[in-house]
């Protein structure tokens, strides 16, 4: 019979020991210490981990190793670690907690020097993040914190599981392709840095926007005239079939081409 998980020993969750509660905070209500304290040593482990995931990607963007998509996949994760930090920081915040700095320690990741170490790494790392946060679930599940057990499963570990699916289809191709796991450039780390979809597909610029949806017809200044026109009788077909039904179209957001293609499309669609 396996030992209930509340007598298991929790070893593994970077709790912070000298971390003390705010005593004025009128906003705190039902948010245990020991878990104020888990929240906070994991917020310090995901900022770790976020300096190694740049350390990797400032590493594969060097001129000697020259993987520009593999690089922006590194430094894209490791953002997206910092942000889940400070989202568990504003989290504390809101529950009435703080958080406290500490020494963020050097990554040790140097002897990732090759694709299949890095890739390995990161997956290591991810594993153990989630292990963080399942003890700090399990923790909170004790301690009669529901809400920060919610948080913690639907806002943190499931990601982190995505992550580690990615990761294991990544190190998959790349044994695949025999990448180098020595530091020395083999052509399996080009096709992956040149091939791999998650590689090439990097995060949207901020500045692109998505095309706004088309405005209703009493909104638009160019089909607003033409609804006060009187309306005209369609022509026939030429085979007498039936008549020809002219849409009613924006006219003052028609693309002007060089050759002037666009202002005689304009020009018909005000005849008709």
């Amino acid at each position: 019979v396996a030992e209930p998980r509340s007598k298991r020993p929790r070893v593994t969750l970077p709790a912070c020991p000298a971390h003390r509660p705010l005593p004025a905070s009128r906003l705190r209500q039902s948010f245990p210490a020991a878990v104020e304290e888990g929240l906070c040593g994991v917020t310090s482990a995901m900022l770790e981990l976020a300096y190694c995931l740049q350390a990797l990607g400032e590493y594969f963007d060097q001129s000697h190793v020259a993987l520009p998509n593999v690089s922006k996949f590194f430094l894209h994760q490791a953002l997206e670690e910092r942000k889940s930090a400070e989202a568990l920081m504003k989290y504390q915040q809101e529950r009435g907690g703080h958080y406290c700095s500490k020494i963020i320690q050097k990554p040790s990741c140097e002897y990732a020097v090759g694709l299949m170490k890095a890739l390995e790494v990161a997956m290591v790392q991810w594993k153990t993040m989630i292990r963080y946060l399942e003890e700090l679930y399990a923790l909170s599940i004790e301690n009669a914190d529901p809400h920060s057990a919610s948080t913690i499963k639907k806002q943190f570990i499931r990601p982190k599981m995505r992550k580690v699916k990615l990761m294991g289809d990544l190190l998959t191709n790349a044994r695949r392709l025999d990448c180098s796991q020595d530091g020395r450039n083999s052509l399996g780390d080009y096709f992956m840095d040149r091939l791999q979809k998650e590689f090439r597909t990097g995060p949207e610029p901020e500045s692109a926007q998505p095309c706004s949806p088309c405005q209703p017809l009493q909104h638009c200044p160019g089909a607003a005239e033409a609804l006060k026109r009187p309306r005209r009788e369609a022509p026939q077909h030429s085979n007498g079939i039936g008549p020809i039904y002219a849409a009613i179209h924006c006219t003052t957001s028609l693309p002007q081409g060089r050759d002037g293609a666009g202002a005689k499309e304009k020009q018909g669609r005000e005849g008709l």
